[in-house]
């Protein structure tokens, strides 16, 4: 009954779940496809959005990659993909193409276009600078022109333009650190017991082998930057070419790994949330409401019966019984300070980590 009359866009569902409220935006980009991009998903999640407040109903976004969601609170995003698109025959992803060359390179070519965003970016950090690049050549303006004009529209702040939807609200979900590992490591056991083994076998034989044997296999791009693809590749590739015992010994390896990195990257979408929607202050962030699931025994309690409230007060326009997170913020903290340490020749991006360096 909690999920009536709702529509859920969101890329984690049960069958369950499914049966209960409509979802959308699930298994409908073809795994071979590698330019799928958050632009992407934006248009397409923005259009569904739209159409759920027009049939009078409330969307729920449910995540998820965090910077997925912040492409549809804010405007952020830069689309380069329709004036690349007017080229006749394939047309080839540029950023890809970029991240070919190396982390100098790359930090030197920004430098000459965007010295201010080369400034703020590390030299190893291919995937922004390639970005950025991609920006400039597609569009003839430096990125960082770009995100300051969008900063400075009406409305707008730190982490870009003014909020798409002025009457959002973020509830998150957040467990005790030990209560959260147990319930990630449990996760993956019921992934590997509900065909997960089977899954990755057949998405090797038809997508990965091939690329494989000829060693271009890519993990950065695509399906296979997945968690959970890469993880199990020397078990993939040698499965049934080697003894039982060492093929058993690759796959608890893989096993391992995978819960290793799902819970390093659950940590990583907690600390997102902290710096991102409460340690960046102003008036396009949306208020985030903590919700603890440590006890599941006390689900209804704690998440369920103040999610409800805190939904109606704002379907309602009143404020909630609840206070939304706060943290303490230097508000003079510069995330994208450029320094070198010249003792280690080492560049420092960010004042945290330069004041933990001098530590």
């Amino acid at each position: 009954q909690v999920y009536k009359g709702l529509d859920i866009i969101t890329n984690k569902v049960s069958p369950q779940e499914q049966r209960l409220c409509r979802h959308h935006m699930i298994s409908f980009v073809d795994p071979l496809v590698s330019d799928y991009t958050v632009v992407d998903f934006r248009d397409k999640a923005v259009a569904l959005i739209s159409y759920i407040f027009a049939r009078d109903k409330i969307p729920i976004i449910v995540g998820g990659t965090n910077y997925y969601i912040e492409s549809l609170l804010w405007k952020v995003l830069i689309n380069t993909k329709e004036k690349a698109s007017t080229a006749p025959g394939p047309v080839a992803d540029r950023k890809v193409e970029l991240e070919q060359l190396d982390g100098v390179e790359l930090h030197r070519r920004l430098s000459q276009v965007d010295p201010e965003m080369a400034a703020k970016l590390h030299p190893h950090d291919k995937r922004k600078m390639a970005r950025s690049l991609q920006v400039f050549e597609e569009t003839g303006i430096p990125h960082s022109e770009i995100l300051h004009q969008q900063q400075e529209e009406e409305g707008g702040g730190p982490l870009g333009g003014p909020l798409k939807y002025p009457h959002s609200c973020i509830l998150w979900l957040h467990a005790d650190q030990a209560a959260l590992d147990q319930r990630l490591e449990k996760r993956v056991d019921d992934m590997l017991a509900a065909g997960l083994l089977e899954e990755l076998r057949d998405f090797h034989r038809r997508y990965n082998q091939e690329k494989v044997a000829e060693n271009r296999q890519d993990y950065q791009h695509g399906i296979f930057q997945s968690i959970g693809f890469k993880e199990f590749h020397e078990y993939l590739i040698n499965e049934g070419n080697c003894s039982p015992e060492t093929s058993a010994m690759l796959l608890q390896k893989g096993i391992q790994a995978l819960k290793q990195v799902t819970k390093r990257y659950a940590r990583k979408q907690n600390k997102w949330v902290r710096n991102r929607f409460l340690r960046r202050p102003g008036p396009n962030v949306p208020p985030v409401y903590g919700l603890e699931v440590s006890d599941l025994l006390r689900w209804e309690e704690d998440v369920l019966k103040p999610a409800l409230e805190i939904v109606e007060s704002f379907i309602q326009g009143r404020e909630p019984p609840a206070e939304p997170v706060k943290v303490q913020y230097d508000a003079g903290e510069n995330k994208r300070r450029r320094r070198v340490c010249e003792l280690c020749d080492r560049v420092i991006i960010g004042d945290r980590e330069w004041a933990g360096r001098i530590r």
